[in-house]
């Protein structure tokens, strides 16, 4: 039996997140790793891969840094989890509110879905509304109701729960005006993030805010991604923007289980307990939420991002790299079919066909010969790790992959193509 039947005996889908399932990738990736060190992934037979997948996004100061895994260690020797507030939990949560202009409180918790439901249900009890509007060009808030049920995978949802959610079109201030004036006195909050592939254009951060100022509705941003990437002070401070609630998780801790819901106190105050007599909100209650190891994690890769200047590395590699890629699809006359793009710390790569429509095929085969050629790049994500012999051993896997990819332009990607197309995670069937 291989790895990934195993995987899939045992857990429904094959992996913890679905982004991790084997559709997701070629069919020459290797079905399971076992360890990390640095920007690189090893397998069980040892073969070493560099990675531009990066945990999904979640490890930006590099795999198994000693630095931050030493304190996470020293707060397991403590206990990891006490019965009362820990110290660390309080000078994580202090510090979390030291470094983000708008947050006055902060409550930790250990996934980025958990976070943003939190927000919306904040949301919900400050306003006494019911609906939900969310971008709908941002892929992933929540495995919860209020979102899934905005996507096709939206089997096991209530329908009320589906018409709860209302989309909107990022950059697109007059899609989101359209919803408000729909309808009006119905709407808890926005959320998105604040960016993913471009920047926010005309103002477009500060117009959603001023909507839902206007309308009575809390302005959130999700950034599980940007927090501590675009800038350590998260993108809002990058865009000049302070929400009423922000989510962060992802790269916060270096890998570590760390999500924060953050903001406002008038808000936030909403889940505390000292208001006698107040209608109490139960707002999020999690016995791991403040484990001990992933605030040291947390604290540590503050200290060690801030030392070793991590978001001007990130925003330096992701300029080469994208750089790098597209001169090297020109040099195979494939700058349309090749395209590598978007916001320098955080890049993209996008595959065409001959009639420059998007192509999942051509992905999966671009992805299969990185793979051949030591790269795992799935997506791209960058680390502190990344760096000039990491972009030398980039180029010459792109080289070589660009030749079969090439090929598979003009012959059809089935012909060079082993195994099934990858899929999208959020499908109506498997």
């Amino acid at each position: 039996m291989t790895y990934q039947e195993r995987l899939l005996r045992a857990i429904p889908g094959g992996a913890h997140t679905y982004s991790r399932g084997y559709d997701q990738y070629p069919e020459n990736a290797p079905q399971i790793l076992e360890r990390a060190d640095g920007v690189y992934t090893y397998d069980l037979k040892g073969n070493k891969f560099l990675d531009y997948g990066m945990a999904l996004r979640a490890v930006n100061s590099g795999y198994a840094n000693k630095q931050i895994n030493d304190a996470a260690i020293k707060q397991i020797n403590f206990g990891n989890n006490l019965t009362r507030a820990s110290v660390i939990e309080l000078q994580a949560a202090e510090l979390l509110i030291d470094m983000i202009d708008s947050v006055d409180m902060v409550k930790f918790t250990k996934n980025g879905s958990t976070a943003t439901t939190s927000a919306i249900k904040l949301s919900r009890a400050y306003t006494k509304r019911d609906l939900v509007v969310r971008c709908a060009d941002h892929a992933f808030f929540s495995y919860d109701d209020w979102f899934i049920g905005s996507t096709p995978a939206n089997l096991g949802i209530l329908e009320k729960d589906i018409q709860n959610t209302k989309m909107f079109t990022y950059n697109d201030i007059d899609s989101l005006k359209k919803i408000f004036n729909t309808y009006s006195g119905q709407i808890s909050c926005v959320i998105l993030e604040p960016s993913v592939t471009e920047h926010p254009k005309d103002n477009f951060l500060q117009k959603v805010k001023d909507l839902c100022n206007q309308n009575g509705a809390v302005f959130i941003l999700d950034e599980m991604i940007t927090g501590f990437r675009w800038h350590l002070k998260g993108a809002q401070y990058y865009y000049g923007i302070e929400p009423d609630l922000c989510t962060f998780g992802k790269a916060m801790a270096n890998g570590f289980s760390v999500a924060a819901i953050a903001g406002k106190r008038e808000i936030m105050q909403q889940g505390s307990i000292e208001f006698q007599g107040t209608e109490r909100l139960f707002m999020l209650s999690t016995t791991h939420g403040a484990e001990m190891s992933g605030l040291g994690a947390f604290v540590e890769t503050m200290k060690f991002m801030r030392t070793n200047n991590v978001i001007e590395h990130l925003w330096d590699y992701g300029s080469k790299l994208v750089s790098l890629m597209n001169s090297t699809a020109k040099k195979f006359d494939l700058e349309k079919n090749f395209v590598a793009g978007g916001i320098e710390c955080s890049p993209y790569y996008l595959t065409f066909d001959k009639k420059g429509q998007n192509s999942l095929g051509l992905r999966t085969l671009f992805s299969q010969e990185m793979v051949k050629n030591g790269v795992l790049i799935p997506w791209i994500s960058i680390s502190h790790g990344h760096g000039e012999d990491e972009l030398k051993l980039t180029k010459k896997a792109l080289e070589n992959t660009f030749e079969i990819y090439k090929k598979a332009v003009d012959e059809g990607f089935e012909k060079y193509l082993i195994g099934d197309v990858i899929k999208p995670v959020f499908r109506k069937y498997n």
